[in-house]
């Protein structure tokens, strides 16, 4: 009975994390490939660093839009959307070839894909309730984004250092939330072929995503100081 019963939420749970998985490898691969392309070209770099708080603003948009109008927009213009944001997200991530080297990116996009994993597994695997601690984590991300604008304004190696730390560690925990809630939807009977079941999809890769990108960059800051303080 036990037995048949995983292999029920197995058979429910695994098409629909294959796409949401589907979708944010293709975001991140997208994202990957401009901010490349785009570094190598001086011009478009040039245009980038010049139009970067608008190119932030449209993501901060898409990101907005895509929240509150999943259930309004059809599929195909929500995976357009997250396409679209990916492809913003990778000409800003551009300019990161301007402050890090090469080294520094690679090693701290594979330390946190290492991490990311790490703890989407957890997510996924544990039986604990991990709802419980929402408010902490919603409040220590209100907590970081406060720290990271006096940052702005104070500066510092240390006060950097630990901004990172918390970082690092609040989206590796944010990863695991996510990776239950994903899971408990899936188990709430969405069908991963459906119209619904595919924007739900969309949606979670959109979070896993957000996730990903959130602890690569305080990695990467990670790396940077260790790197200026050879």
């Amino acid at each position: 009975m036990h037995t048949t019963v995983v292999s029920k939420s197995s058979s429910v749970i695994r098409p629909f994390f294959n796409r949401a998985y589907s979708w944010m490898g293709a975001g991140l691969a997208l994202t990957a490939i401009i901010a490349y392309l785009t570094s190598r070209n001086e011009a478009l770099l040039a245009s980038v660093t010049q139009n970067w708080l608008l190119l932030v603003i449209a993501q901060f948009g898409i990101v907005l839009g895509l929240s509150f109008l999943i259930n309004r927009i059809s599929a195909n213009v929500a995976s357009v959307l997250f396409m679209v944001y990916s492809a913003l997200t990778g000409l800003t991530f551009s300019t990161l070839f301007l402050r890090y080297s090469a080294t520094d990116i690679t090693s701290a996009f594979v330390v946190s894909a290492g991490m990311f994993g790490a703890m989407s597994l957890y997510g996924y695997a544990t039986k604990a309730d991990l709802s419980r601690f929402r408010s902490v984590l919603f409040m220590g991300l209100i907590g970081l984004v406060l720290a990271m604008i006096v940052n702005l304004f104070v500066g510092g190696t240390v006060f950097t250092l630990i901004v990172s730390v918390v970082g690092v560690l609040l989206f590796s925990a944010l990863t695991a939330y996510d990776t239950q809630k994903l899971k408990e939807m899936a188990l709430s009977g969405v069908d991963a072929g459906s119209e619904s079941g595919e924007k739900l999809a969309v949606f979670g890769a959109l979070t896993l995503y957000l996730d990903f990108i959130n602890l690569f960059l305080f990695v990467l800051r990670l790396f940077g100081i260790g790197r200026s303080n050879d």
